[in-house]
């Protein structure tokens, strides 16, 4: 007996902005236990997928294709034969000139429920993000939508050139800059004015979106001299003339910058974002539960024998609670004791769990923190626990035993090195894409080098670099690399702080 079919999602990714990704299209995307993605989806996309996830890569890049289409219906086909649950990642729309219909139909043919996800088309968000409206009160009440390709795909044309030349709206091609001149040709043949304003907008939506103006004689030339390969969107007509006066996204102060974060992806990145910056998250640490919980549940055990808590980072809060949770005992076990927070972001993770913070020294140093406590002489006789990583500095827990205290230090996290593809980051450092690298510890930095491999120093030669602490600075000026940014406080909203000061400055 065959067992239940699965279900595909057709889900469109948008044009590459990872903001543009419909909130349907992510929920579709985490459920899934197998994603069949195209090219030209931004990466960071797919650090959403569930980590038990298949991934299938069908390529379609410029022309060249990893997988036929006929392959890549039967591997959407077969999953779901399997009971799976299918997304089908595809760029901009799904039925926008990207093969979703065909794919829909196949699934109907093998009586395969699927669900159609619409994504913002590049047709429309590309423009919209040069500062080109495609439809204006004063210069065009309507738009076309058409395939660049069309004319040399097909012995017989079925684009009307007589209409599209005369019509008075907005024409935007996909897929046509490899086949620019027989479509600036037809048009100019057909009677459209030579001198017809035109865009050719490169990676639309990206950090590394490139614009271009010309008129409809010269474009084919300009796009020769500026090298402009796809994928990129043409708006013909006369909306092209307020790109001038409404470009908004290139104005952005970061803009252009391709960012580098080497540790997992928290609010506090996305002001960069929101500056213009496009982010490549590659974490070379992920935090875990430690191998054993024997040292913070002996500690959990004695709760109350504590005058003191001391949390040194959010995952020591949120593993902490975990394991309180775990044990069936809640906050009211934390009733008396006071509350000890390292930098305000711990604060914050605290009063998540709606509890306030008593202390909340502005550093992790061992004088600084006895002084908070009240100095040298209070220490005698306290008793602190302090729940941390695996490994961390024993400064602060040495001083306390010197001076008559008592400090339970329990595993509470560790921090390990995930598996990484770096296949992808090569090829982006080698081109040049990545502005700028950030290292949090010297452990992110450390973990890249051994998954980059030997050519890591050539790599990174050309790339600015940001670190927090001088103990990551170190482990980075150690391999001849230099560190252009280093903020003064230790935490990543100072860093993120200083990188906008950084390129603030060299606009």
């Amino acid at each position: 007996m065959q067992g239940k079919k699965g279900k595909v999602y057709l889900v469109g990714a948008g044009p590459g902005d990872i903001g543009l990704l419909t909130v349907k299209g992510l929920r579709c995307l985490q459920k899934a236990d197998v994603v069949v993605y195209d090219f030209h989806l931004n990466a960071q996309i797919l650090n959403y997928i569930k980590n038990e996830a298949e991934f299938v890569y069908a390529g379609k890049r410029g022309g060249h294709h990893e997988m036929s289409q006929e392959e890549i219906n039967r591997i959407i086909v077969e999953k779901a034969l399997e009971g799976k649950t299918v997304c089908r990642l595809k760029g901009g729309d799904p039925f926008v000139f990207g093969r979703g219909g065909e794919e829909a139909e196949v699934l109907a043919e093998a009586g395969i429920e699927f669900e159609v996800v619409p994504g913002i088309s590049s047709a429309v968000a590309v423009p919209a993000y040069a500062g080109i409206p495609l439809t204006h009160r004063e210069y065009a009440s309507s738009f076309v939508v058409l395939p660049g390709n069309e004319a040399s795909t097909k012995t017989e044309s079925s684009i009307d050139w007589r209409f599209l030349a005369t019509q008075k709206g907005t024409i935007v091609f996909l897929m046509a800059v490899k086949n620019i001149e027989k479509v600036t040709e037809k048009l100019i043949e057909n009677g459209k004015s030579p001198d017809t304003p035109v865009a050719v907008i490169r990676w639309g939506t990206r950090a590394d979106q490139v614009t271009i103006t010309s008129t409809l004689k010269d474009i084919s030339g300009v796009i020769r001299d500026n090298e402009i390969r796809p994928p990129a969107v043409v708006v013909v007509g006369e909306v092209v003339r307020l790109r001038q006066r409404l470009r908004w996204y290139e104005n952005k102060s970061l803009f252009g910058q391709r960012i580098l974060i080497t540790r997992e992806y928290t609010d506090a990145y996305q002001r960069l974002e929101d500056l213009g910056a496009e982010i490549i998250e590659f974490p070379t640490i992920k935090v875990v539960p430690p191998e054993s919980w024997k040292e913070l549940d002996e500690a959990i055990d004695r709760i109350q024998s504590y005058h003191w808590i001391v949390f040194t980072s959010a995952n020591g809060v949120r593993f902490f609670f975990q394991r309180l949770m775990e044990l069936d005992r809640d906050i009211r076990e934390l009733h008396g004791l006071k509350l000890c927070a390292i930098g305000t972001k711990t604060a914050s993770e605290l009063k998540r769990f709606g509890l306030k913070v008593d202390l909340i020294p502005s550093a992790f140093r061992a004088e600084g923190l006895i002084e908070a406590f009240g100095g040298e002489e209070s220490i005698k006789g306290l008793r602190i626990l302090l729940p941390r990583a695996e490994v961390a500095r024993e400064v602060f827990p040495e001083r306390v035993r010197e001076l008559g205290g008592e400090i339970d230090v329990p595993v509470t996290y560790r921090a390990v090195k995930p598996e990484s593809h770096a296949k992808r980051l090569k090829r982006f450092l080698r081109e040049g894409r990545i502005t700028l690298a950030t290292f949090t510890s010297g452990a992110t930095f450390n973990n890249l080098c051994e998954i980059l491999g030997d050519d890591v120093e050539d790599l990174l030669r050309d790339v600015t670099i940001a670190a927090i602490g001088p103990v990551t600075v170190k482990a980075i000026e150690a391999k001849g690399l230099k560190v252009h940014i280093m903020p003064e406080e230790a935490t990543i909203d100072a860093m993120v702080e200083s990188i906008i000061e950084y390129f603030t400055k060299r606009r």
